[in-house]
């Protein structure tokens, strides 16, 4: 029986990159560049041919950057050979992230007709002002334009990211940003707090350092945001994602429960045959490493042989999941999720009751209100979530 894989595919081109992201991605519309490098995913697709026959792909979540500056035929490329060398569900997620700014009526056809089924816009916010001083490029009426040519075009899964504790941003904008959204209602919606991270634009700038909102300001907004989803019909399923009845992305669901994935292009993290890694992060070396598997393949090499020599040059910092660190996992990535943690399954993963490992750990959080104990799951309650990170810290063993 083939066992279930997700892929995340990375495309790391931005118009222009946000004051606040750390993420890697750079500002190359160059299109010589995006077509080397999107022939390069495909090169290291084929790397997983000796594997593909063991999996059926359930998900697909192509992310960046900004998926959406590169050409439409590049996409349609990109999952012809997805579909050449692994079995694709036929009601498989497929996701691309889209900034508003970038999106065409006829590229959106043509995600469709490429069995492109989800898809998910960068908002931010409503307000103009805050989205200039972002970095983003994109305005609120570009983003109704792009959501309704989505809808036009036949999306019926929507995701929207929406941000809180932005400079400037106080509750008025924020509940203004949250209303407006619904107007269009869509689907799924990611409410994130904006995180400063070292070495970003915004992390150097004083005068926008000074205008973030404090600590309990931020706190109310991101009641208020899960007062008002829920009030909407939103459904609160992990701690920054909502979404209607049944629209769970589920690709994201497979990081939060431990499934398997496979991570493609620069800096791409997997969890594949029983380890963790990430692909080297230069992408000069990711094209030229890439272009001489191009010329290997060419040769005809033995596909099993030429995955295991290159892994070594692809992968970084591969970390074995023993059986310590996959019930670590198991607890501080599910109990991210509003249904918690199921006894009878880490029974079923780990032929261990959950409570002789984690007992003492479960019963004091319990007893202080910070845990929820119902019948076969274990959650954060709501002020377990407010303090998550030092409660998810507890989980981990031998530390």
């Amino acid at each position: 029986m083939k066992r279930n894989l997700s892929l995340y595919i990375h495309i790391p081109f931005c118009v222009h990159k946000c004051i606040y992201c750390d993420f890697l991605s750079f500002d190359d519309s160059m299109y010589a560049t995006q077509l080397q490098y999107m022939d390069a995913l495909r090169t290291e697709l084929g790397l997983y041919r000796p594997y593909a026959d063991r999996y059926v792909v359930r998900t697909i979540f192509i992310g960046g950057g900004t998926p959406s500056i590169v050409d439409e035929s590049l996409i349609e490329a990109l999952l012809s050979t997805v579909r050449q060398i692994f079995s694709v569900d036929r009601f498989a997620e497929i996701t691309i992230e889209a900034n508003p700014g970038t999106l065409k009526y006829t590229d959106l056809l043509a995600y469709q007709s490429y069995g492109i089924n989800r898809l998910s816009i960068g908002l931010q916010s409503a307000d103009d002002e805050m989205l200039r001083m972002l970095g983003r490029i994109h305005n609120f009426d570009q983003f109704v334009a792009g959501f309704t040519s989505a809808r036009r075009a036949g999306f019926r899964n929507i995701n929207v990211d929406v941000m809180t504790g932005i400079p400037g941003q106080d509750m008025h904008s924020c509940v203004d940003t949250l209303t407006r959204v619904m107007e269009y209602r869509p689907e799924h919606i990611s409410a994130y707090s904006l995180q400063v991270e070292e070495g970003t634009p915004l992390s150097q700038d004083p005068v926008l350092m000074d205008m973030l909102p404090d600590e309990e300001a931020d706190r109310r907004m991101y009641a208020m945001t899960k007062k008002i989803l829920r009030t909407n019909g939103y459904e609160r399923y992990e701690f920054s994602n909502y979404c209607q009845p049944g629209c769970e992305c589920r690709h994201n669901v497979v990081y939060w429960t431990g499934g398997e994935y496979i991570g493609i292009g620069l800096g791409a993290a997997s969890l594949f045959k029983g380890e963790r890694f990430s692909n080297l992060r230069e992408l000069d070396a990711y094209l030229e490493l890439m272009k001489e598997v191009s010329e290997l393949e060419a040769k005809e090499h033995d596909k099993l042989q030429l995955y295991e020599a290159v892994a070594p040059h692809l992968h970084r910092d591969p970390m074995a999941m023993y059986v310590d660190r996959r019930m670590e996992e198991f607890m501080f990535l599910g109990l991210r999720m509003m249904r918690g943690v199921s006894r009878k399954e880490f029974q079923e993963r780990f032929h261990k009751d959950m409570f002789s490992v984690y007992g003492s750990v479960i019963n004091h959080y319990v007893d202080d209100g910070f845990m929820v104990l119902d019948e076969d799951r274990v959650r954060l309650s709501d002020a377990g979530i407010d303090v998550s990170n030092l409660i998810l810290s507890d989980f981990l063993l031998n530390s």
